[in-house]
């Protein structure tokens, strides 16, 4: 009998234990998912000041106007691309893959970002994106990397949790994989100027 006590009494301490490492792996879960969320409307914001913004239309020359609508096209298609990875990322932020691809899109936006920027590619009518947008996309990088920095750190403690022993033979039960945390290039490249 009080081997029989002894066994119930390990079950149910097992039990609980996995009840409430299980728990605490799906708390971490959401939390990495409620950050990225927040990373997603900041990082819309970005996306949707690109759509917002539409080349001039009063150029003479064509040669000018080809330029433009390259440079337009460029940061245009940029963005799209990286909407379309935030989108794909949207309801799985700690799938490795996707983060992947958002990573790699992210990279292209700020290079477009950056070459929109530049004063030297451009007529000597102006600067091809006025002062008050590129403040405010240095506001909205400023914003995002906060954000990131916020999904990162959800991110590596989720990781922690899936890698402790013995909680690791929970995740490798019930499928927690390691999610990949965001480059913090859309906000550290931008807000640094």
């Amino acid at each position: 009998m009080p081997n029989s006590l002894l066994s119930w009494t390990i079950a149910a301490l097992l039990l609980f234990w996995g009840v409430g490492a299980y728990n605490r792996l799906m708390r971490l879960r959401a939390e990495a998912h409620s950050a990225f969320a927040v990373v997603e409307a900041e990082l819309a914001k970005q996306v949707e000041l690109v759509r917002k913004q539409l080349p001039g239309a009063d150029f003479t020359q064509p040669a000018a106007l080809e330029q433009e609508s390259t440079f337009w096209a460029g940061l245009q298609g940029a963005a799209r691309q990286f909407a379309a990875s935030l989108a794909a990322v949207h309801n799985r932020p700690l799938d490795a893959r996707r983060m992947a691809a958002l990573n790699a899109a992210s990279d292209v936006f700020v290079v477009a970002w950056e070459n929109a920027a530049r004063d030297d590619a451009h007529d000597l009518a102006g600067p091809r994106l006025p002062d008050n947008v590129l403040a405010r996309r240095s506001q909205l990088a400023l914003q995002a990397h906060a954000a990131i920095e916020q999904f990162n750190g959800a991110v590596g403690r989720y990781n922690e949790a899936i890698a402790q022993f013995p909680a690791v033979l929970l995740a490798w039960m019930f499928g927690f994989k390691p999610g990949r945390p965001l480059d913090g290039s859309l906000g550290a490249v931008m807000a640094e100027r």
